[in-house]
């Protein structure tokens, strides 16, 4: 058996993480190390997936309902304008294989993060 996630880990309360939204399949949570005034972590309950291919092949649904959690999130704190990203790898910069997307907001511009 597999340790759970960091995202897990923060969901059960284990360790600390400040919830932005929440249902019963999807949450987000402020990034403990922003790459811009709005940076959240949209994350899928479940562990099944750990990138966003296998995601989308598996349960579109869901990726679809993290989606419009990042949509409903950037209206209340961005204007409603954001950037998406999903990592997907290593050599990508994914460091947690539960996948999550980064929801990032209120960029200044000519600072857009990876550019």
């Amino acid at each position: 058996m597999t340790e759970p996630s960091i995202f897990t880990r923060i969901l059960n309360g284990e360790i600390p993480g400040e919830f932005l939204a929440r249902t019963d399949r999807v949450f987000a949570i402020r990034d403990i190390d922003p790459q811009a005034p709005l940076h959240v972590l949209i994350i899928p309950v479940t562990e099944q997936y750990r990138d966003v291919t296998e995601l989308a092949a598996g349960e579109p649904a869901l990726l679809a309902e993290m989606v419009a959690m990042a949509k409903q999130l950037a209206e209340e704190h961005a204007n409603g304008e954001y950037r998406l990203i999903f990592n997907n790898g290593a050599s990508a910069g994914q460091s947690v294989f539960h996948v999550h997307a980064h929801l990032l907001g209120d960029i200044e511009k000519g600072k857009l993060v990876g550019f």
